[in-house]
């Protein structure tokens, strides 16, 4: 199986290349640059593993939440190289792809989502090593989190969101966290192969992004602005 990954739904910019089981990634924390970086990735990616485009059986993307701007980039640039090759997409959740690299068998990722929100996912690592819901994805403010069942290992960066208030919240149902942590293409493209094998890939045209949020901006007076006057 033969994949190209495009995960940009926060501060990193992150491209895999899947080529059966074996995975190639180009990852950095690049803020505002990921338009910039994606598809030269990509071809460095693809040429490194003596794969043309052609040969791609499908097109992975994170499909948020996450940042507005870097879901709907990724989304674009995977649903015209999609169209253009005639190939499947494979859309992934961005919390999903993040909770591949937390601790333990019970998982929660956090993404900070701005606005005083973050954006929450809870996972059960499978015994293949990969991750599946155990909930809804769900957008709140950190201090209105919901507390698992059971105890979790906490990964991303909406732990560290409105002065660790998500920490504080889950008290002792955290076992620990990693607030620094920024979902990967290679998960991502791992995800998505696994999806490949049950049967999930789509139709380019139906590829939709997850925002979670309606708005996408607070207004002046949400934010305490005065309104300019005309």
């Amino acid at each position: 199986m033969k994949l190209l990954a495009i995960e940009t739904s926060t501060e990193a910019c992150s491209v895999a290349v899947y080529v059966d089981g074996e995975v190639r990634e180009r990852h950095e924390l690049a803020p505002r640059r990921h338009t910039q970086l994606v598809l030269p990735w990509a071809d460095e990616l693809m040429a490194e593993a003596g794969l043309r485009k052609s040969q791609l059986d499908a097109i992975a993307v994170g499909r948020g939440p996450g940042a507005f701007t870097g879901v709907r980039l990724a989304i674009a640039i995977v649903q015209g190289l999609a169209l253009a090759l005639d190939r499947p997409v494979l859309p992934v959740s961005t919390l999903a792809v993040l909770a591949m690299q937390g601790q333990g068998d019970d998982i929660l990722a956090a993404i900070d989502a701005r606005m005083g929100e973050v954006y929450l996912g809870e996972f059960l690592r499978a015994p293949d090593g990969l991750v599946q819901a155990a909930s809804p994805e769900v957008i709140v403010p950190p201090s209105q989190a919901m507390r698992p069942a059971t105890p979790v290992h906490g990964v991303g960066t909406g732990f560290g969101a409105e002065s660790s208030a998500l920490v504080a919240r889950l008290g002792d149902s955290l076992l620990g966290f990693d607030a620094s942590a920024l979902p990967r293409a290679a998960d991502l493209a791992r995800l998505a192969a696994a999806a490949y094998e049950r049967g999930e890939a789509l139709a380019p045209d139906a590829l939709e992004p997850a925002y979670l949020r309606d708005k996408v901006a607070l207004t002046l007076e949400e934010q305490g602005k005065a309104k300019p006057t005309l």
